[in-house]
């Protein structure tokens, strides 16, 4: 089962980016292309039906499993940066974050009216991101189809902030 193998290779990382968290390090995924390419079938699995239009990734580590995602399915890739990191026209969000505020932005061309997009993501914690994605999704005139994310820490209860965009939000892996 993906679950299982996946608890294997994440590791923790105690007080990491400060004291009192326990970071959850997917990088040790990435030195296994077996189990790499074993997320994307699992992946493949759950949207090829799903008529999707694009795969929306959150920077960055979103990029690491939605870009392959979105080939496989053959639909495009949609990058959700950081401000200041597009080179064209684009719509941007600003969003509260534990310690501070953030921008994240999209480019103008990247999503026509009415698509169906699935926003995808390494982790999902507070919900503050991927809320912030889905609303620039939506500025542009997509729909959000739904959210995945590899790792869920449903202690946070980040899941409450998406529903009102959509009840479609599914993980890999929940701690």
């Amino acid at each position: 089962m993906i679950e299982e193998r996946l608890k294997a290779a994440i590791r923790d990382v105690p007080n990491f980016p400060k004291e009192g968290i326990i970071f959850k390090d997917i990088t040790p995924i990435m030195m296994d292309a077996d189990l790499s390419n074993s997320v994307v079938d699992e992946l493949v699995g759950m949207y090829e039906n799903q008529n999707l239009d694009a795969i929306a990734g959150i920077e960055s580590r979103g990029f690491l499993f939605g870009y392959p995602l979105a080939m496989r399915l053959g639909i495009p890739f949609i990058l959700i940066r950081k401000k200041g990191k597009l080179p064209y026209d684009k719509l941007s969000y600003d969003y509260d974050l534990e310690y501070g505020s953030a921008t994240i932005e999209l480019h103008t061309d990247a999503v026509s009216p009415g698509n169906r997009v699935l926003i995808h993501d390494d982790l999902l914690a507070t919900g503050g991101s991927a809320h912030a994605a889905a609303e620039l999704i939506k500025m542009a005139g997509g729909e959000v189809a739904g959210f995945n994310f590899l790792v869920s820490l449903n202690f946070l209860e980040g899941e409450k902030k998406l529903l009102s965009f959509s009840n479609n939000i599914t993980n890999l892996v929940a701690y």
